[in-house]
């Protein structure tokens, strides 16, 4: 081990302990946080209005406070904007983290205080990188830099104090000083707002550098090394930067993407990482080498309560805290935060797979499935049963996206995806049926509605040309930072924005 991995590994060592502390110890660490959380807001505007001072349990905590979406606390979000104070946490709250929006706005502005900055974002960062070195004793990661391409920050035209833009840009702005000896590009570059134009400058910029791990997004960073492999020629990226070994990759599941990576990093030694971070705050990250399941992360300053997947939308729903959760369960995420979100509903869904430690997987978004006739058609259904459907037709995807067909005279119920390939199946019917077959051997529901045919006939796949998901990303003002493709809707609303620019794009297949 090299003298500057043996001081990293000693630094780090000291939170492995406490991670397997809370581990040992879920419901303590998380009532203890709960507490804290309510006694440091207690004089703020919301902690008068529910009285925290005199809350003194689980259960009179989950009575007093509604469930909230952002709809719900965006008055109070554009007062701190404004440069109003001490409302929902008792902190200047100059940043404002920037994502899609509601159905009634076309962005959120999502509170980023001081304390989720430090306790919670940094501290996970950390993290990520406490547990790869445990992982990987002998890594080489701090002889060279990490590459992130972060996305862009606007000041405010209400209040020349607040800020706002993707998470990633926040969390670079704020930085210490001397994380900029560890990182590569420039600030400069890797907060330019015309995302075309960074992705050109970040790629001619880092080809010379000795870059040992990326972190970000896994689709715009794919887009960066095909390019980076374009300007200097080379057909893997380990040769031009020969120490990678680490990628940290969120937002999106990895498995749609995973066989395009190793097919332009060609290292057995890499390793992918997986994070579960949002610009509500970062809740897991990837703890066993040889396994999707993120461990939940318990003292980041948030406190977690459930519900289940079928309550989501029902007047009066049932939610429970960690303790009471369980396996194989889809379950939405309300989350309490030091950023003054209070059982603030993210739109996540995830299941457990373990409760000691508890360890989840991310399964959707609440608005992103496909229940039109009772299938309950979850992303990781799908994101599972087109890698299946790829391994037996050698196919790659590069994006997709699927929505409901509806029974419309002699148009039978159906599901119907929009797919840009990579690499075509060499069998079109044989990849449908694989993505058939594995949807009902992973949702029973889906099964029960295929039987026979008689609600849902066989899937519909739409080819599209290369570049489709790009240009139509483009033409929303959606590339680059924290955008991602809806993989799943419960209408025809994506779907029916990208076929014209299918049937407009040489190559497509708009066929049923």
């Amino acid at each position: 081990m090299s003298f500057i991995n043996s001081v990293v590994y000693w630094f780090f060592k000291k939170r492995i302990t406490q991670i397997e502390y809370f581990k040992a110890n879920p419901v303590e660490v998380q009532q203890e946080l709960l507490k804290r959380l309510l006694r440091t807001a207690k004089d703020t505007e919301w902690g008068k209005k529910y009285d925290f001072d005199s809350i003194d349990s689980y259960r009179s905590f989950a009575d007093r406070l509604p469930i909230q979406d952002y709809d719900d606390i965006k008055l109070y979000v554009e007062r701190l904007i404004a440069g109003e104070n001490n409302i929902l946490w008792p902190e200047e709250t100059h940043w404002f983290a920037k994502s899609s929006g509601t159905t009634s706005d076309k962005s959120k502005f999502i509170p980023v205080t001081a304390s989720a900055l430090e306790d919670c974002h940094y501290k996970a960062g950390k993290d990520v990188l406490s547990i790869f070195c445990h992982n990987n004793p002998d890594t080489s990661l701090f002889t060279g830099k990490g590459l992130i391409m972060g996305g862009s920050h606007t000041v405010s035209e209400i209040n020349n104090q607040a800020y706002f833009g993707d998470l990633s840009a926040i969390l670079l702005q704020n930085t210490p000083f001397w994380i900029d000896f560890l990182r590569t590009p420039d600030v400069s570059l890797a907060l330019i707002e015309d995302w075309e134009e960074k992705l050109e400058k970040i790629a001619r910029a880092t080809i010379t550098e000795n870059v040992t791990s990326i972190s970000g997004v896994p689709s715009w960073n794919l887009i960066l090394l095909k390019r980076v492999l374009e300007i200097t020629g080379k057909n893997n990226v380990m040769e031009v930067w020969p120490n990678f070994e680490l990628f940290i990759h969120g937002g999106v599941s990895f498995v749609p993407y995973r066989k395009q990576f190793e097919q332009v990093v060609s290292s057995d030694s890499m390793v992918y990482l997986e994070t579960y971070n949002a610009s509500e705050g970062f809740f897991g990250i990837q703890d066993l080498p040889d396994s999707p399941e993120l461990l939940l992360m318990l003292d980041y300053g948030i406190f977690y309560e459930f519900i289940h997947m079928d309550e989501i939308g029902q007047p009066n729903p049932t939610v429970i805290p960690l303790q009471d959760v369980q396996t194989d369960t889809n379950y939405a995420m309300i989350i309490s935060t030091n950023a003054g979100l209070w059982r603030y509903m993210i739109g996540d869904t995830v299941r457990f797979t373990s409760l000691s430690p508890h360890r989840i997987l991310i399964s959707g978004r609440t608005k992103n499935f496909i229940n039109a006739f009772g299938e309950e058609i979850v992303v990781d259904n799908t994101d599972k049963a087109l890698d299946k459907a790829c391994e037996a037709t050698g196919a790659i995807i590069n994006e997709y996206t699927a929505a409901p067909v509806f029974m419309d005279g002699e148009e039978s119920a159906s599901h119907e995806y929009i797919i840009e390939f990579e690499a075509i199946p060499n069998n079109m019917q044989s990849f449908i049926q694989t993505l058939d077959q594995e949807l009902k051997n992973l949702n029973s529901d889906y099964e029960a509605k295929r039987s026979h045919d008689l609600m849902l006939h066989l899937p519909k796949v739409v080819t599209a040309p290369k570049g489709t998901f790009f240009h139509w990303l483009k033409s929303q003002g959606k590339i680059g930072g924290q955008n991602k493709v809806p993989r799943l809707f419960n209408g025809r609303k994506y779907v029916d924005e990208l076929i014209p620019f299918i049937q407009h794009n040489p190559g497509g297949n708009t066929g049923k």
